[in-house]
């Protein structure tokens, strides 16, 4: 074969062969194409997947915390519902306690207590030894006629008060200051005949002497003056009553 031809066809087979390497490189190249494409769409897909599913879940999260902010506000109203629930029974527990308090008061100053008088004790009402104690420091003050009406309305507002021994006394005494002698000495005898034995029966002994004396009466205080001596003779009154027999002979 001639060289020319030979050359020929070597050229010839290489072109094809150059022809059949670029078709190859072309199909190679647009299936790389189709499968970075196909890559991207994946990609893009799971991209939308992820997006939607982080909406939804933030969505999800938004609600729940909505919910839970809106939990958090009713507990904090049953909260404030519950404290003012409560400083209103604390208001209402410390209104009863003190009005209970008061009660408790009222009945202990209301109540019966035992109360002194004159060595002697017994019980008494707080009106009753009130009203005592009134009326001896109106004769304390030197308002005998006061005090006069004072322990005669004690004596019958309280016939059984533990008090009337010592009562009649005084009242025989405002009765002696505004010289009304024979009312005192009625009033003396009656203590002297209530309670024998009471602390200041010396002395009534002795003020129905000095009554007598008054009332220009002087064998009737002599004699009162000698039952003094004898009945109470360790008492002042008895010294008293000595001294003043010695002057009435």
């Amino acid at each position: 074969m001639p060289r020319a031809l030979l050359r020929g066809a070597a050229l010839a087979a290489a072109l094809l062969c150059v022809s059949a390497a670029s078709q190859a490189a072309l199909f190679e190249d647009d299936e790389a194409r189709r499968a970075i494409l196909d890559l991207r769409q994946r990609v893009e897909a799971m991209r939308q997947q992820t997006d939607q599913r982080l909406t939804d879940e933030n969505g999800q999260l938004r609600r729940s915390l909505l919910d839970l902010q809106n939990q958090i506000e009713q507990m904090r109203g049953d909260l404030a519902r519950m404290t003012g629930q409560n400083e209103q029974l604390t208001r209402t527990l410390s209104e009863m306690q003190s009005r209970q308090t008061t009660i408790d008061d009222k009945l202990k100053q209301s109540e019966p207590s035992k109360v002194s008088v004159d060595g002697r004790e017994f019980t008494a009402d707080p009106k009753e030894k009130a009203d005592f104690e009134a009326a001896l420091g109106v004769f304390r003050s030197g308002q005998f006629a006061q005090a006069q009406t004072a322990f005669a309305e004690f004596v019958k507002r309280y016939p059984q008060s533990g008090y009337n021994a010592s009562a009649l006394f005084w009242l025989g005494n405002a009765q002696y200051a505004t010289r009304n002698y024979n009312e005192a000495i009625a009033n003396f005898r009656s203590m002297l005949s209530l309670a024998p034995d009471h602390a200041k029966a010396p002395e009534a002994v002795l003020s129905i002497a000095n009554c007598q004396i008054e009332l220009k009466d002087t064998r009737a205080a002599r004699r009162t003056l000698e039952d003094l001596t004898k009945a109470y003779p360790q008492s002042e009154a008895a010294q008293a009553g000595r001294e003043r027999l010695s002057r009435l002979r």
